[in-house]
C-alpha cells in the first residue's frame, strides 16, 4: 500500500479446505500505504472461490467500509504532504510535512497489528494459519517489504513538484511497470488488447501532464522553472512505479511457491518486516548520516526527531498522521471481507470507482482547477483501466468454463 485498492488476478486455489479457500489471497502493497496509494493494493482469489452472499446489509457495510476509509485516507494523504503550516521562525516560509519513512513506519505498524487481528478471525484447529509458515518464505517476503518501503518516498517526494491529481492518475496506471517487468523478466506475452490499453492509459497520463505542464507555465509568466519541476516530479513518480511493480511480481513468484499462503498472512507479515526495516533506518540514520559513505550516498539523519518536532509545533498534523495510518490498515481489512464473500469482479468496480471518487474529492476538497483537455487525460486513464479489468473478467470467466468442462469430462470418464 498501499495502496491503494486495485486487483490482480489469481487462479482459484485447489485447496479444499473452506477455511484455506477463504484466506487463499495475496494482499498488493505499492505502499505499505501503501503506503501510498499503492500500499492499500489486495489482490484475492476469483469468484468462483468466494463465499455466496445475498446479504444487502453485508455489502452496503463492506463497499461503504472501502469508500469511506480509502476516500478519508486519501483526503489525509493529500493534507498531511501537501499543506503548508506557519513556521516556528515568523519570517520564514511556511513548512510542510516532509517525512515519508517515520509516516509510512506508523502505518506498516497498525497495519500489521490490524492484519494479526484479522488472521485471528480466520485461525481454526485445521488452518492455523502461520504468518510465516516456513523460513525459505523470509527471503522473498523481506524483499518485498524491502521495495515496497523504498517506493513510497520517491511517490511523497514526488508531490513537491506535481499536483495530487497528477500523483493519483499516475498511480492508477500500475499496469505498466507490472507489464514491462514481466515481459522484461519473465518474457511473458499479452494478448494484443493489453497493449492497447498501454497505449490508452499512456496517452491519457501524457495529455494530462502536458496540459498541466502548460497551465503551469502561464500561471508562473513563462518560466522554465515549473516544467522542469513537473519533469522531475514525473521521473520520481516512474520510480515509484517501477518498484511497484517489482514488488508486484515477487508477489506473484510467493503466491506460486508458496501456496495456499494467504493475504491476511502476507499483509501482516509484509507490514511486520517493513516495521522493522523502516524503524531500524529512522534509528541508525542519523549515525549513518555522520559517515562518508553515509555522506557520499547522501543518507539525512533526524527524520524521528524531525517528524516528532514538526507534530509537537502543530499536533492537528499529529491526528492526521494517526488517522491516516488506522485508516490504512481498516481498508484493508474491508478489501479481503470483500473479496471473500462478493468477489473480486464487485472489488474491480469497487476500486476503479474509489480512484475516481478520490481525485473528484481532492478536486473539490482542495480547490484543484482541471482544464477541459485534463478531464479528457482523465477519461482515458479510467477508460484504460476500467477496460483492463473487463478483460481480465472475460479471461476469468473463460478459465472458470474451461475447468468446468474438464471436471465434466472427467466425471464422464470415470
Amino acid at each position: 500500500m498501499a495502496s491503494n485498492g486495485s486487483i490482480r488476478h489469481r487462479n482459484p486455489a485447489t485447496s479444499t479446505n473452506s477455511n484455506a479457500k477463504l484466506d487463499s489471497s495475496l494482499p498488493d502493497f505499492a505502499n505499505p500505504g501503501n503506503t501510498l496509494a499503492g500500499q492499500n493494493d489486495a489482490a484475492l482469489k476469483s469468484d468462483a472461490e468466494a463465499a455466496p452472499q445475498t446479504n444487502t446489509l453485508r455489502l452496503i457495510v463492506c463497499v461503504g467500509g472501502i469508500y469511506l476509509s480509502f476516500l478519508t485516507w486519501g483526503v489525509l494523504q493529500e493534507r498531511i504532504t501537501t499543506h503548508p503550516y506557519p513556521s516556528p521562525d515568523p519570517t520564514g516560509p511556511p513548512e510542510i510535512f516532509h517525512y515519508p519513512i517515520a509516516l509510512n513506519t506508523l502505518q506498516a505498524l497498525f497495519a500489521c497489528i490490524l492484519a494479526y487481528l484479522y488472521t485471528l478471525t480466520l485461525r481454526t484447529p485445521q488452518n492455523p494459519l502461520p504468518i510465516l509458515p516456513s523460513p525459505a518464505i523470509l527471503p522473498p517476503l523481506t524483499l518485498v517489504a524491502l521495495t515496497s518501503a523504498l517506493a513510497s518516498p520517491f511517490g511523497y517526494a514526488s508531490l513537491a513538484h506535481v499536483d495530487y491529481i497528477t500523483f493519483i492518475l499516475a498511480k492508477s496506471c500500475k499496469l505498466l511497470p507490472v507489464m514491462f517487468l514481466h515481459v522484461t523478466l519473465y518474457r511473458k506475452r499479452y494478448p494484443l488488447a493489453k497493449y492497447g490499453v498501454v497505449l490508452l492509459v499512456t496517452a491519457g497520463v501524457a495529455v494530462f501532464t502536458l496540459h498541466s505542464s502548460a497551465g503551469s507555465k502561464k500561471k508562473s509568466k513563462g518560466s522554465e522553472a515549473g516544467g522542469g519541476s513537473s519533469a522531475y516530479g514525473l521521473v520520481l513518480l516512474s520510480i515509484n512505479l517501477l518498484l511497484d511493480g517489482l514488488t508486484n511480481t515477487t508477489q506473484d513468484a510467493i503466491h506460486a511457491r508458496f501456496r495456499p499462503y494467504g493475504g491476511a498472512q502476507m499483509m501482516c507479515a509484509l507490514n511486520l518486516l517493513a516495521t522493522g526495516l523502516m524503524a531500524g533506518y529512522l534509528v541508525l540514520a542519523p549515525w549513518v548520516a555522520g559517515t562518508g559513505m553515509g555522506r557520499f550516498v547522501g543518507v539525512e539523519g533526524g527524520e524521528l526527531d524531525g517528524a516528532w518536532g514538526f507534530v509537537k509545533r502543530h499536533p492537528e498534523v499529529g491526528w492526521d498522521v494517526l488517522g491516516f495510518a488506522v485508516l490504512g490498515g481498516v481498508g484493508q481489512v474491508f478489501i479481503f471481507t470483500t473479496l471473500a464473500h462478493f468477489g473480486s469482479l464487485l472489488l474491480v468496480t469497487v476500486t476503479v470507482t474509489r480512484k475516481m471518487l478520490t481525485m473528484m474529492l481532492s478536486v473539490v476538497w482542495f480547490g484543484h482547477a482541471l482544464s477541459g483537455m485534463q478531464w479528457v487525460g482523465v477519461g482515458l486513464v479510467f477508460g484504460g483501466v476500467g477496460v483492463e479489468s473487463w478483460l481480465n473478467g472475460r479471461e476469468k470467466r473463460g478459465k472458470a468454463r474451461e475447468r468446468k468442462g474438464m471436471e465434466a469430462g472427467k466425471e464422464k470418464g470415470k
